[in-house]
């Protein structure tokens, strides 16, 4: 009830704050329709599978819509009460992230509280569903939990990650867990694996199923250069440098998980995923030390010029035979639309020449997270068996 009252509370001062700025201490009916909009729904999602999109814009001059259903921007048509609006149909159902933009502005979606996790733009999120669910969609099957953890870096500061644990977890209990280390592409943040890649609702599914073991998930924030800049610790940002990353990951944060949840601490029970340079940085930490995990996973890994050869040279990597010995699962996928594909295919065959077994994975489609869900849909059956 303290709780209930304190947010009234709030809510009540919030209110009186915004009156007090009008004549008499009454809101404005202009400030009112500025705040709470009516007539403008979006994202509506249609019974024959499109979608609507508005944007209430009376002033502005010109309003498109971007989104990953479709290539560049479309244009939006303004109504006599000033709300701009468009229906486009996905090829398919699946969570796209879309904007306006507004006299060349881009704006996320004020109507559409599921947002994008970057560190630059925030994109709205459109999630379209199928006529049957996928194993993205939430389902009636016992649910796991994402909590938030901080952990002390060798940097000299805590740094946050978000954690996954699976529906029956019980940290007063003896049964361990095996974990997978899941790192995101660059600019994303350690929210976007599960607010936009649902890592949790479909392991949920997969676990509910049987097609995949109960396992912890550690997804980190895989970029500590905006918090060494604001500690001026450093001046510049170097992303394509994967030791620092991997250098947390091992000495920092695998030490945490294994200290605080019931988790196997050998190789075998350790995995490590990524998406584009958090594919890199996996490649970095699996394969740079095969000995501390056997399964590696990479998507559309951000690996350029002739990285896949010189990166086995230069140390990056452990030595074929060493991989070989060690590692049970290697993975490498990428869209065929993917600017990255060619690095992928140049991977995958430096593999095969080196004599390191992995599997290679072409799919259709760009670098988008839709293609991560379903690399990582079927990776999360394959691991720990």
């Amino acid at each position: 009830m303290k709780k209930i009252a304190l947010l009234l509370v709030a809510a009540q001062c919030s209110f009186f704050q915004l009156s007090a700025q009008t004549p008499g201490g009454r809101m404005d009916g202009a400030v009112i329709a500025r705040l709470f909009p009516q007539g403008v729904n979006s994202p509506e999602i249609n019974k024959d599978g499109s979608v609507t999109f508005r944007f209430q814009g009376p002033n502005a001059q010109k309003v498109e819509l971007n989104c990953q259903m479709f290539e560049g921007n479309k244009p939006m048509e303004k109504d006599e009460k000033g709300v701009w609006s468009i229906t486009v149909t996905p090829e398919k159902p699946d969570i796209y992230p879309y904007c306006f933009i507004v006299d060349g502005t881009q704006v996320a979606d004020p109507q559409n509280p599921e947002i994008f996790p970057n560190e630059g733009f925030k994109n709205s999120i459109v999630d379209v569903k199928g006529p049957q669910p996928s194993m993205q969609d939430v389902q009636k099957v016992p649910h796991g939990k994402v909590t938030y953890k901080y952990y002390h870096s060798d940097l000299g500061f805590d740094r946050p990650m978000c954690v996954y644990t699976p529906a029956g977890y019980n940290p007063a209990e003896k049964t361990k867990y095996p974990v997978l280390y899941l790192i995101h592409g660059m600019t994303d943040t350690y929210e976007t694996w599960w607010k936009v890649g649902r890592a949790n609702v479909i392991l949920d599914n997969l676990i509910a199923q049987g097609l995949a073991k109960k396992m912890i998930v550690v997804m980190p924030y895989a970029n500590p250069y905006p918090e060494m800049q604001r500690r001026k610790l450093t001046d510049r940002y170097d992303p394509m440098n994967t030791e620092i990353v991997v250098k947390e990951i091992i000495n920092n944060i695998k030490p945490y998980i294994e200290s605080n949840y019931n988790v196997y601490t050998d190789a075998d029970n350790r995995a490590v995923a990524g998406f584009s340079l958090g594919g890199r940085q996996t490649l970095a930490t699996g394969l740079g030390h095969p000995e501390l995990f056997h399964y590696v996973c990479a998507f559309s890994p951000a690996i350029f010029g002739n990285e896949w050869n010189t990166n086995f040279d230069n140390g990056t990597y452990s030595a074929p035979e060493k991989i070989n010995k060690e590692v049970k699962y290697l993975w490498v996928s990428c869209g065929t639309a993917d600017g990255l594909c060619s690095a992928s295919r140049g991977l995958d065959t430096s593999l095969t020449e080196k004599g390191i077994k992995h599997t290679a994975h072409f799919s259709d489609g760009g670098h988008t997270w839709m293609n991560c869900r379903d690399y990582l849909e079927t990776i999360a059956q394959k691991l720990f068996k």
